[in-house]
């Protein structure tokens, strides 16, 4: 029985298999097709040094102007730091899905995620492809299994969904997600997290681009676990059009709320599944001068070692915070500055809050979640910003990643 309960997007299949690359030996290929086609858009990794399939996924969507018609995911390997073995494999690949289901080889989306560095096996992936095909279904187990096979240092499924209704017609979006480490994203447009996001709304790639990008930016380009960027980094939306309903009108405010909801809940999801998590941190920086800058400052507490520690013990060390925003290369002054932790003051203007009370404030951090308010008093640029603690668990976990 899935535990996907809603109603998936027409026109998209999906599907899971073992092919042998994950050295646990579970489902470790994924196969998505859209017969006919999808618009698509994507957002990668920023990252200098980026793996193959991000390249070569690129490359296909330049070259089709934004049209895929399959996506192929392998977990356990990510292609990444291969040279151009890496890129022909990846090619091969593709080539191999599209030799499938009777398509141009840039059609197909390449995706891959695991160790980097090491060669990947690409006779085992392109081995498991008609088998990936024949277990293709349209079904919430379906979506499940192509959504599971996906994962690595994982422990919870990541899904997402909404929908609404114009005019007698309903739109779906379907979004699944992985990512419990190396998660840092600054995605543009032009462990690892990989985001994929199905709709049936009927809308060209550069509409999609258009709605995606602001999406992104305050949900995944707004969460850090260790602020590694990883070199894999993807977030894909695929439009099947089988809906039938256009994107104009009053479906583009809709579809916009829609898909920021799925966002934010898959990158909530994924620090929640963080490697170690014991607490999940929303930032929120207020009054600074611009978004950009309230941003600047959110990313650097939320990556700061010495932050991330004191969270893992609920310690209400707020002497970190202040440190960590004055050396984040934002003008401000401190004379101005309010900070509360879970609602409760502890620094105003200056000093030490006169209401702070130390075994509250650590009550308050204790929980799974809590928020941080950071207040600058400057102006009205504003950062919700999603973090976690930095525990012995996450040590452990990526000390021994590669052995």
């Amino acid at each position: 029985m899935s535990t996907i309960s809603h109603p998936l997007p027409l026109g998209f299949r999906w599907s899971s298999v073992k092919a042998g690359i994950k050295a646990s030996g579970k489902p470790d290929v994924a196969l998505a097709v859209c017969d006919g086609g999808a618009s698509a858009a994507a957002m990668f990794t920023s990252n200098q040094v980026v793996a193959a399939p991000v390249t070569v996924g690129r490359r296909h969507l330049a070259a089709t102007g934004g049209r895929v018609s399959a996506v192929l995911v392998n977990a356990g390997n990510a292609n990444c730091a291969t040279g151009e073995p890496g890129i022909d494999a990846c090619r091969k690949s593709c080539i191999a899905v599209a030799e499938q289901f009777g398509c141009v080889f840039d059609e197909i989306f390449p995706s891959s995620t695991g160790i980097i560095g090491v060669p990947l096996p690409v006779e085992k992936l392109i081995a498991a492809i008609p088998a990936a095909k024949d277990a293709l279904g349209d079904t919430p187990e379906h979506a499940e299994a192509f959504a599971t096979a996906i994962l690595t240092t994982d422990t919870k499924l990541k899904v997402a969904h909404a929908s609404f209704e114009i005019e007698g017609r309903t739109v779906n979006l379907f979004g699944c997600a992985k990512g419990a480490g190396m998660i840092g994203p600054q995605l543009v447009p032009h462990a690892t997290m990989l985001v994929y996001l199905f709709t049936d709304l009927a809308v060209c790639s550069e509409h999609l681009a258009a709605m995606l990008t602001p999406a992104v930016e305050g949900s995944f380009n707004s969460i850090s676990i260790d602020g590694d960027m990883s070199t894999n980094d993807t977030v894909l939306l695929l439009a099947s059009g089988k809906s039938e309903v256009e994107a104009k009108g009053e479906a583009v405010p809709a579809f916009e709320a829609a898909l920021r909801s799925v966002c934010d809940s898959l990158a909530h999801a994924i620090v929640d599944d963080g490697e170690g998590v014991t607490h999940v941190v929303t930032l929120e920086i207020t009054g600074a001068r611009s978004s950009a800058e309230a941003q600047q400052i959110a990313r650097t507490i939320a990556t700061s070692p010495l932050c991330k520690t004191a969270w893992s013990s609920a310690d209400p060390n707020w002497g970190r915070l202040l440190a960590a925003a004055g050396r984040a290369g934002v003008a401000f002054d401190p004379a101005t500055v309010t900070v509360t932790i879970g609602g409760l003051p502890v620094f105003a203007h200056g000093t030490r809050d006169a209401a702070f009370d130390e075994d509250a404030t650590h009550a308050a951090m204790s929980e799974r979640e809590y928020t941080i308010h950071l207040d600058l008093g400057q102006a009205e640029g504003k950062s919700k910003f999603i973090t976690c603690d930095l525990t012995h668990e996450y040590v452990s976990i990526n000390a021994d990643y590669s052995t």
